[in-house]
Parts: structure tokens; sequence; C-alpha cells
């Protein structure tokens, strides 16, 4: 029986009980809270299995039904070019953007070269340069973030992928140009953060946002991988979630049964909040844009008790 029928029982069974003037026993009480935590965690893990499904939308699937003339760019002028990340100039309605985003494969042989859209320092280097030269020719960012991670590997690690996260991190906090970021499938961790610092954050209804993933977080703090649905309603990756926490500034629904459904729907509605939000965030003076950017980013984390 689903969580949902159990919840609605319990409810019934607890107005009964009451309108016989009756005290609810507390093993019903505590019945009716683990209940819900389960319906929480079935909830985000729903969110979490969406957000990895082999057919949902990947930024290329976007950038094709949104923007007119892209045009790829490769390389970050040091080391190399990284699949991973792409990069390059477009136009939306007319306006010149430039576009940074992870990119995952479909096929086996597609996902060995894009490494499951988990990139390298390159990938980052590159997102940088490309961000570097909107800033100098006034072109509005829009990035699409869609990454369990960075790679974790040895060559990363030595060819300084924390360093390049960070260097993202400082600079993009800094550019006098407008960005706007979508999380459209997974944003984990330094490797999503990483394209992830703008004037305005969207999640798709789906998608999620967490500085580990749920297996990850079972493994490290309940001591059991099998336990990644309760890790991920712990977490708060949800997209309401990270809206309530004012992580995000807002949440772009999809259509029913998610965004693979219905791309191009799901495209139109994605299309129609960066016309909207670049109308507007061109208008600003860049110098006040970053003290905004800043300050949104500062705020991020403080917690008040009571």
């Amino acid at each position: 029986m689903e969580t949902s029928v159990i919840q609605e029982k319990i409810s019934e069974l607890k107005k009964l009980i009451s309108d016989l003037g009756m005290q609810v026993p507390k093993e019903l009480e505590q019945a009716a809270v683990k209940i819900q935590s389960a319906s929480k965690a079935e909830t985000a893990w729903k969110r979490v299995e969406l957000a990895r499904h082999p057919d949902r939308p990947y930024s290329l699937d976007y950038i094709n039904h949104i923007f007119d003339g892209f045009i790829e760019l490769h390389g970050d002028r040091l080391f190399g070019d990284d699949p991973a990340i792409i990069g390059g100039l477009a136009f939306l309605d007319g306006r010149p953007v430039t576009i940074i985003a992870n990119q995952k494969g479909r096929s086996l042989k597609e996902n060995m070269r894009r490494n499951h859209g988990m990139a390298n320092p390159e990938g980052y280097r590159k997102a940088l340069r490309l961000a570097k030269a909107a800033e100098k020719f006034h072109r509005p960012i829009i990035t699409f973030v869609d990454t369990a991670g960075a790679y974790p590997g040895l060559g990363a690690e030595e060819r300084g992928i924390g360093e390049a996260i960070a260097h993202n991190l400082r600079d993009f906090s800094r550019l006098e140009t407008p960005i706007i970021c979508i999380i459209i499938g997974e944003g984990g961790s330094g490797g999503a953060l990483g394209l992830c610092v703008g004037d305005k954050i969207y999640m798709l209804e789906n998608a999620i946002y967490s500085v580990i993933s749920p297996e990850g977080c079972a493994s490290i703090l309940l001591r059991d991988s099998g336990k990644a649905k309760d890790a991920a309603a712990m977490l708060r990756i949800t997209s309401s979630d990270l809206l309530s926490f004012k992580v995000i500034n807002g949440i772009i629904n999809e259509p029913e049964g998610g965004a693979q459904t219905d791309l191009a729907a799901m495209a139109k509605e994605i299309k129609k909040i960066l016309v909207n939000d670049l109308d507007d965030l061109s208008g600003r003076n860049p110098s006040v844009l970053v003290r905004y950017r800043n300050q949104k980013i500062r705020k991020v984390g403080h917690w008040n008790e009571g």
C-alpha cells in the first residue's frame, strides 16, 4: 500500500478517535511520524530517479530547441578540450549570448567520450575562458548544469581540479555581465557549483542539487548504502527544498512524468524565463549586478535559530 494511502487512513482513524472523545494513542502518533518520513523519502527518491532518467533531455537538446546558430568553441588554451563541458555562442531571439553547459552522453561510446558529464580541470578552465570573453564583449551567460560531480580521477587531481573550480567560483562572482544558471538534471557537489554562480539560478521541477549523492551520504553517515532513499530526504536536495532555503530563485515546472515526456514544451518554458530575465538583467548597471550577486551568495547557508 502506498504511503499516501496509509497517511490518509491514519488521519481518518485519528479523527474518529477524537470525535469519540478519546485520546489518540502515542503509538498511532509515532506511526504517523514514521509514515510521514517514509513519504518524504519516497518523494525525494522519485526526484532523484527522474533527474537521472536515461531519456531525460540533456544540455544540447535544450540548446538546439531554444537558441539559434549555436557555434561550439573548444579548449582551455592550457591543456586540452573537455567534452564533458560544452560552450559556445548562440542567439536567443536575436540577442547574442554565451552558453556553457555540462553534457552527458546517450550511448556507451558517447558517455565514455564525455565522461558521463563529469568534467576535468580543463573543462572548468574552458568555461572560465568563455565566460571572460562574454564579459569583454558584453554578452549574457547562460549555463545548464547536469553532472553528478567533477571527475575525481588521478589526472584531474594532478592538474588541479580543486583550484579550477575555486577560480570559477571566484571569477564568476565578479563577472560584469548577466549570468543565468539552470539545473536541468543532477547538480552534484563542487562539479555543479563550478558552473552555478549567477544572478538567477533555476531548477527544473525534478532536478536535484546537493553537496553529495544520496548513495554517498548513506555510505558515509548512515553506514549503509542501501539507505539512499532516507539520505535523499535528509539531504533536502529537491527543487522545493532549495527554493525554501533561497538557494535558487525559482522552479521551472515539468510536464507530467518528467521533462523527457515533452521536450518541446519544456524548452518553451525555459526560453520564456530566459528571455524575461535577460530583458531585466541586461538593463542593469554591471557593477550593481556584481554587488547583488555577491550579496545573494553570502546569504546562502545563514541559519537563524528560533
